[in-house]
């Protein structure tokens, strides 16, 4: 399945695409709540997914050209960041292989919807482009280990984690860096494991940059793969339904390249996954900049 979020009278929905055409889940499924958080708590992926599958199979939907997107989890509880953890990134960045992974979180006013434009900040021409997979969390989860961490999971989306790169540095946290307004694109739809029977780290990853490849690499070079991120986080934090956790960018990034390459407005920046989709957002500047 392939799961969206949509604005329905005024409200984050969540959907299902069959093709062309978006299933609103709460004409399928009795009683959802209507608070996003708590519906895609009550739809218990992956769990449930089969059944949630047989539901939709000929529910009548609706265009999905007519539909406002949204970020597939439009505020996520949390959205927990992994740095550096790509072998051949770390490297490039001149930076020591890490035995424990780099954390960080993002806040929800970050997030920008597909299609929706990214934002370059007033105070900054450093906006970095970072292409990355997505977890989507769909049960809670505590003291996971690598063997049943997959369990918890409710699927996939591309995620471009836009870093402005001159905030990030001004201390050792990268917190600052990371949170500008609309400078995180998400979506755009969130793809259930089912549909990846490979598995998350056998996944070719790509960021174009206008049409011109910048990064191009495979989920197979991460330090620490996907379970294994999931083991650690579920250590210190209870993982919980619609959290999102961005797993790390391989290597191509633009402050590496000589010359530097950073986005700009009228730019349009693509995240490619392969078999998760297409990830395209445009770049304007901030209001007034």
């Amino acid at each position: 399945m392939r799961l969206i979020a949509f604005e329905k009278e005024g409200r984050p929905a969540l959907g299902a695409r069959m093709g062309d055409s978006v299933v609103a889940l709460a004409d399928v499924v009795p009683d959802l709540p209507t608070d996003f958080l708590a519906a895609f708590t009550a739809l218990n992926l992956p769990t449930n997914a089969k059944a949630l599958a047989a539901k939709l199979s000929g529910a009548k939907g609706q265009p999905i050209a007519g539909l406002k997107l949204l970020p597939p989890v439009p505020r996520p509880g949390k959205i927990i960041c992994i740095g550096l953890n790509y072998a051949l990134h770390a490297k490039e960045g001149n930076n020591p292989i890490p035995d424990y992974p780099a954390v960080f979180m993002r806040g929800p006013t970050s997030l920008a919807a597909p299609g929706q434009a990214l934002i370059r900040p007033k105070v900054s021409d450093k906006f970095d482009y970072e292409a990355e997979l997505a977890v989507i969390i769909g049960q809670r989860a505590r003291h996971l280990t690598e063997s049943d961490a997959l369990s918890c999971v409710a699927g996939y989306a591309c995620f471009n984690e836009g870093s402005i790169r001159d905030y990030q540095r001004k201390s050792n946290q990268w917190t600052m860096g990371k949170n500008f307004e609309r400078t995180g694109g998400f979506g755009p739809e969130i793809v259930t494991p089912d549909e990846i029977p490979q598995g998350p780290n056998a996944l070719r990853i790509q960021m174009r940059l206008n049409g011109e490849t910048m990064q191009d690499s495979n989920t197979s070079d991460m330090i620490f793969s996907v379970p294994r991120i999931l083991a650690i986080l579920s250590e210190v934090m209870t993982l919980e339904p619609g959290d999102v956790i961005a797993t790390g960018t391989p290597s191509g990034v633009g402050y590496a390249r000589k010359p530097p390459v950073f986005l700009k407005p009228g730019d349009i920046a693509e995240i490619d996954i392969e078999g998760v989709g297409v990830l395209s957002n445009p770049v304007q500047d901030e209001a007034g900049a």
